[in-house]
């Protein structure tokens, strides 16, 4: 896969004209636009005259078929086409989250007659109804196989040949055979629908649809106005079946197009057309307004909180076995152990779903991306074992010779014994002498429970030094500190709490169980426009200093003495971060560079002949005159142009190359950046956001109200579990294969995931592809293998191998879906398209997704209902909320208001998270403290993120993982501020409070134990700001109560989920 590009499949692998290199003009989709592109230019498609019979293109229910090629179309990638994942927008795309009148155009579409008041129109939307059309029973619980019949596609209308539903999975009850309805009962059938958008006021009409239709406020007439420009325009193709065949009510072929706009955000009250537009569609009299709009309560749409809370109460304290193939694990919310037995935990890989599609028309059909999450380094809960280590001696791990897959438990041995068909590519392999062992009756091993590779999902296998650079042993890695002592941090006070903190934090390097001392070595660096390396050999009874003015040719000016192990060396060490901050106190040079700093990491690394980490300190933009000098090329007029790209595009040149260096040397570069402006956060994160680092970063750093929140993290990134100069590959059975992957990696060729360094936080986002069908018996297959350098200097394999089903069931799909996983996915997808889209696409191609894999269930998996009915899978009820918050966040906003450095932060962050980290950052915990029972353990239950839920005399807290917020009502009760702040009322609160005071009473002790668990929990600090209800900070807390409307144009909940139906209903007529 190209880094920098989409790539995807254009309808049947053609390569549409214009789409090379992004550049302008797309040009027109393929030839017979069977499939709308889907975010390609509208396609305009005349209904068939009346009584006109058109035969069916594809689907099996008559409805015409869902578009091909979609952005994050699970199955693009056909015979190595490369079209355009994002395509780009026709001209006149109608733009997101921009000034009402281009936003979201809604068409006006016909108002209803008098009589046919709206009384109930949005209870009509039945939000209530998950999957549970009203002829279903309850939907299943997602983990056990579902007992309720599925209604399927109806059968195809104009005699096509009837599908009958596939085999049965191997543990499926016999009563799942979806029953078949009869045309009639399909959702969207019935002559009230068909017809062009002007048949008859029953069908459709502004906000105020008539009661059949009752739909969301801005959802006119399932067919009511032509398609958004560029968003989800209804299925090009034949109309749906009506009562009789394909006849239409109504006039004749009104084309979609040609009615007036109506201006209006997604959920901008649109009641009765607007003045100038008489009645909404031409012709109709001005006099048929609707009444006034029915509030839907907020209630009744699905709740994160509680979908959430559910989980837990079912599976939360269970344990949950890995033996059983295409199981979808507990939410990552929930708590829960795992017994590994042959499936890797879901704690190193999470799903998109566990049931891949057995066709690549069939994964085209749903649009549901089909990825994986991988974070090989998790960690696991003190109840659960760590990994074994499996030596096979001198001929290194056992692997098939075809596709070097390493053994695990799915490979199936034949023969007696003496030899084993892989699993990955079906070649048979010879047993070696030494790993010969009988089967039993059953055709296992008879060692099968000894041997970890035989009986677990995840294990690990010693490398032998064929496994090592240049066959030579690994050295255990190095640790260099690499601190900026211009003139803002001295005077801050940031050296001198760096160098205060190393002397005890340097005590705590990670190491091996069991091990004393750890083996990491260390070394010192100061810097501005000058490098200054130290030698701390322990023989000296002072450190020397040596400084490196030259830095257009970096080089490391001693090699004994610099890297040292701290347990000798600490007297002099002790010294030294003594001396630094006096040595320099009285500095007045402002001037850093910065490419240097890292090349001088690389190349002790070079000569230490090992691996390791940078951690830099770093405060202002590298403007001194040496590689990698930078401008301020900030510049608000781009936010909203199509070049708004640039800016989250790194400077190229010298800092690509850095990367490279840095990868090959097994150099992982962690940033900590304390900025009082900008400083091109792209440029410079480039090289930590491709060796597998991190970087934090503290706006206005001051040490009395940011040095502890620093300081946690400081000591969470040198203390935590990791692996250097590491490689992985990820394999899969026949059928589909790797073929994008996000996260803080580098890759030199398509397959190769190379990372300098690996840690227990940093997750790779795996997408697979079809290249062939898959089989419903065997299932699919995927195996994860990381090879690496302990903390000890070992080469390491880790494996994580994971089993799935396959299906040809778009129900069973659905039910095996995971919404986490889905939105780290889309989330990772859409924060990599901003380097080559304008935000505007790549919003809409979201929106088109939700609609499309949305409208698929509805179509294909739901019984038959009213189509003003929303009815969402019940493992997807949440995804529009999550899908909306995507869209809301910094990356994603078009607002000058936000700083670039911050949205460019946030965008590299996720590109790393893991599935966890994903869900609690656009899913934010709202936790209510103020009637918290003080002798309960149990956290209490969070609400949801809007402010309704906030109650004048509460005390709330909030956090996303990154960001930290205790809100106060304005009536909070004085015992309350008493208790917690020891002051008699809020009024003598002072602003820049940073933590709360320990003071001696149950509630303070709670709150704050509270506070500190999600710290210790969560992989970065947060810095806890105390914001008082109407005060100016208020503001800030609000952007994250993502079920509101956002201060910088995003929709609220309520009305993008009305957005979505309308579009849903759109795509379904």
């Amino acid at each position: 896969m190209s880094q920098q590009g989409y790539v995807a499949a254009p309808p049947y692998s053609q390569a549409q004209p214009g789409m090379g290199g992004y550049q302008g003009g797309f040009g027109p989709g393929p030839a017979q636009p069977l499939y709308g592109h889907y975010g390609g230019p509208p396609q305009t498609f005349n209904a068939p005259p009346t009584g006109m019979m058109k035969p069916p293109i594809s689907s099996a229910a008559g409805m015409p078929p869902p578009p091909v090629s979609s952005h994050y179309n699970p199955n693009a990638q056909q015979n190595g086409a490369h079209p355009q994942r994002y395509p780009a927008p026709p001209a006149a795309s109608a733009a997101y989250g921009q000034p009402p009148q281009s936003a979201y155009n809604s068409m006006a579409s016909p108002a209803p007659p008098p009589g046919q008041q709206l009384t109930n129109q949005m209870s009509a939307m039945n939000l209530g109804n998950y999957a549970a059309g009203p002829m279903q029973s309850p939907p299943p619980a997602p983990s056990s196989v579902a007992q309720q019949p599925f209604q399927m596609a109806p059968p195809p209308a104009m005699g096509q040949p009837q599908t009958p539903p596939g085999p049965q999975s191997p543990h499926m009850p016999p009563q799942m055979t979806p029953p078949q309805s009869s045309p009639a009962s399909m959702p969207m059938a019935g002559p009230q629908m068909g017809g062009p958008p002007m048949a008859g006021p029953q069908m459709g009409g502004p906000p105020m649809a008539g009661p059949q239709m009752g739909g969301p406020p801005m959802a006119g007439a399932q067919m009511g106005g032509p398609p958004m420009a560029g968003m989800g325009r209804p299925f090009p193709g034949p109309p749906p079946p009506g009562a009789g065949g394909f006849q239409q009510p109504g006039p004749g072929p009104a084309g979609p197009l040609g009615y007036p706009q109506q201006g209006g955000q997604f959920g901008g009250h649109m009641a009765g057309p607007q003045p100038g537009m008489p009645g909404g569609f031409p012709g109709a009299p001005a006099s048929m307004a609707g009444p006034p709009q029915k509030k839907l309560d907020p209630d009744s749409i699905p709740s994160t909180t509680q979908v959430i809370e559910d989980d837990q109460a079912k599976q939360g304290g269970q344990i949950f076995n890995t033996n059983i193939r295409g199981q979808v694990p507990p939410l990552v919310t929930t708590d829960f152990a795992v017994q590994d037995q042959g499936n890797a935990s879901p704690r190193f890989m999470r799903c998109t779903t566990y049931s891949l599609p057995c066709t690549i028309d069939l994964a085209k059909q749903c649009q549901v991306p089909l990825a994986s999450i991988i974070k090989p380094f998790a960690s696991l809960p003190k109840n659960e074992t760590p990994l074994y280590v499996v030596n096979h001696g001198e001929t290194g791990p056992i692997r098939c010779n075809r596709c070097k897959a390493y053994m695990c438990p799915y490979m199936q041995f034949i023969d007696g014994g003496r030899r084993y068909q892989c699993v990955f590519c079906n070649c048979v392999n010879e047993v070696p002498v030494f790993y010969f062992q009988h089967l039993d009756h059953m055709g296992r091993r008879v060692d099968f429970y000894e041997r970890p590779e035989l009986s677990l999902g995840s294990y690990e296998f010693a490398a032998t030094l064929d496994y090592c650079k240049n066959n030579k042993p690994a050295n255990p890695p190095a640790y260099i500190f690499m601190i900026d002592v211009s003139y803002n941090n001295i005077k801050s006070g940031l050296v001198k709490l760096i160098c205060d903190e190393l002397k005890t934090l340097l005590d705590k390097l990670p190491r091996e169980d069991g091990v004393e001392s750890s083996a990491i070595k260390v070394g010192f660096v100061t810097y501005n426009k000058v490098l200054h390396f130290y030698n701390v050999k322990s023989a000296l009874a002072q450190p020397q200093m040596m400084v490196v003015s030259d830095t257009a040719e970096m080089f490391v000016p001693l090699l004994d003495g610099f890297l040292v192990n701290y347990q000798d060396s600490k007297a002099v060490i002790y010294n030294l971060l003594d001396q630094i901050p006096d040595m320099f106190a009285d500095t007045n040079e402002s001037e850093t560079v910065f490419v240097p700093v890292i090349q001088a990491g690389v190349e002790a690394f070079k000569a230490a002949e090992c691996s390791g980490k940078l951690f830099i300190f770093h405060s202002s933009m590298p403007t001194a005159e040496a590689p990698g000098k930078l401008k301020n090329r900030d510049d608000k007029k781009l936010v909203n142009t199509d070049k708004e790209k640039t800016l989250f595009q790194p400077q190229k040149g010298v800092y690509e190359q850095l990367s490279k260096d840095c990868v090959a040397q097994g150099c992982c570069v962690d940033l900590f950046l304390f900025p009082s402006q900008y400083v091109d956060l792209t440029t410079m994160a480039d090289v930590p956001s491709h060796t597998g680092g991190s970087v934090y970063k503290y706006n206005n750093f001051q040490v009395e109200t940011d040095g502890e929140h620093f300081l946690r993290d400081l000591r969470k990134d040198v203390q935590k579990s990791i692996g250097f100069d590491a490689i992985m590959r990820v394999r899969t059975s026949t059928g589909f294969r790797a073929t994008d992957f996000f996260g803080a990696i580098h890759m030199n060729n398509t397959t190769d995931i190379e990372m300098a360094a690996v840690d227990c936080d940093k997750a790779v986002t795996v997408e697979f592809k079809h290249d062939d069908a898959l089989n419903e018996e065997t299932g699919a297959f995927i195996q994860c293998a990381l090879l690496y350098t302990t903390i000890n200097g070992q080469r390491r394999l880790r494996i994580h191998n994971l089993s799935l089903n396959c299906t040809s069931q778009l129900s069973e799909l659905y039910k095996s879906c995971e919404t986490d996983s889905l939105m780290n996915f889309f989330a990772k997808s859409a924060y990599r398209a901003i380097l080559n889209q304008p935000l505007k696409n790549v919003k809409e191609v979201l929106v088109n997704q939700t609609a499309h894999v949305l409208a698929c269930y509805r179509k294909n998996c739901a019984s038959a209902s009213a189509a003003s009915q929303l009815i969402l899978p019940d493992v997807m009820k949440v995804f529009p909320v999550y899908m909306n918050s995507l869209m809301k966040t910094a990356p994603l906003v078009g607002s000058t208001e936000l700083a670039t450095d911050d949205r460019a932060h946030q965008r590299l962050s996720v590109m790393a998270m893991g599935v966890e980290d994903t869900q609690l950052l656009l899913y934010p915990r709202l936790i209510p403290l103020h009637n918290i029972d003080v002798q309960s353990e149990a956290l209490p239950a969070p609400v949801r993120c809007s402010e309704e839920r906030l109650a004048d005399s509460g005390m709330f807290l909030l956090e996303n993982g990154h960001s930290m917020f205790l809100w106060l009502g304005q009536a909070s009760p004085p015992d309350l501020v008493q208790s917690i702040f020891n002051l008699p009322s809020l009024a003598h609160l002072q602003g820049h409070m940073c933590a709360l005071p320990e003071l001696d009473n149950p509630l303070s002790s709670k709150v704050r134990s509270i506070i500190s668990d999600l710290l210790e929990k969560r992989p970065n600090s947060m810095k806890l700001q105390i914001v008082r209800q109407k005060d100016k900070p208020e503001m800030v807390f609000r952007q994250f109560l993502v079920e509101d409307k956002s201060l910088h144009g995003g929709a609220s909940y309520m009305d993008f989920l009305c957005y979505v139906h309308r579009e849903i209903r759109q795509l379904l007529t």
